[in-house]
This record gives structure tokens, C-alpha cells and sequence, in this order.
């Protein structure tokens, strides 16, 4: 009958959550909370994309490639000048450290191998590569694009 006061609460029980359901919806919200926090915490800040030199002179896109990360040259200023070509790649073996990634890289087109750090935040990146045991290092800042 409308306007029931009982008819109204039968639908309300009917409706509402069992203990035992209300207890499974929350353990499944803690669980989603702790895998996504925890998630968050154990990766350094994302890599992948597209960056800009900090002179202004290449762009590179970062993606997995293979069981690596490739750094590939998407545009260049002046290939000429700067002795390199799109298509040109670094190939990165690294894996969260810390703060950033760290591990080694491999430059087909100069056959050279190289240590490697990187630290990124969410618009800046700069990667370190060394040569000779350390001995020779550069780094680099990007932006990105």
C-alpha cells in the first residue's frame, strides 16, 4: 500500500548488505587499496614516453623493446651536424633502483656499451651514461614532450 511505513522498511532490509557481504566488500577494498599503494611505492617514476633534449637538438620516444627499454631517436635537428639519424636507438637493460633505474646500455650504431642511471620526475628526466669502468661520464637532461 503506498504511503506504508512497514512496506517501505521490508524493501530497505531486502536491499542492504549482509554482515558477512558488507565484510567481503571491505576486505576487498583494503586489498585493492594495498596492491594499488604498494604498487605505487616500489616503481620509480615512469620513463616511458616521449622526451626532449636538453639542448633542443633530438627528441627520443622511451618503450619497451624486447626485455629491454630502447630510447629511440625520433626527430633530430641537424643529423648532419650532430652525427646522428632518426631510427637511432640506445638499448637499456635497467631496472628500478632506488629512485630512478640503473643498469647498462648499448649504442648499436657506435658499438658501445655504457653504465647507466636514469631519475625521472613526472616532466623531467636525466640520464647518466659512463664508459672506462667510470672513468668517462655524461649527463644529460630532458624534458618531456
Amino acid at each position: 500500500m503506498p504511503g506504508d511505513p512497514d512496506a517501505g522498511a521490508a524493501r530497505i532490509q531486502k536491499m542492504s548488505v549482509t554482515p558477512r557481504g558488507s565484510m567481503h566488500l571491505c576486505l576487498a577494498v583494503v586489498i585493492a587499496a594495498l596492491i594499488w599503494s604498494s604498487a605505487a611505492i616500489a616503481q620509480p617514476n615512469d620513463i616511458m614516453g616521449t622526451w626532449m633534449r636538453g639542448d633542443n637538438a633530438a627528441r627520443v620516444k622511451m618503450a619497451a623493446c624486447g626485455d629491454a627499454i630502447c630510447a629511440t631517436n625520433i626527430w633530430i635537428k641537424d643529423p648532419v651536424i650532430q652525427n646522428e639519424k632518426v631510427g637511432d636507438r640506445l638499448i637499456f637493460k635497467i631496472k628500478p633502483s632506488g629512485d630512478g633505474w640503473s643498469g647498462t646500455g648499448y649504442d648499436p650504431q657506435r658499438k658501445l656499451n655504457l653504465s647507466a642511471k636514469l631519475h625521472a620526475s613526472s616532466d623531467s628526466m636525466t640520464t647518466t651514461g659512463c664508459v672506462l669502468a667510470g672513468l668517462i661520464c655524461r649527463s644529460t637532461k630532458w624534458t618531456r614532450n
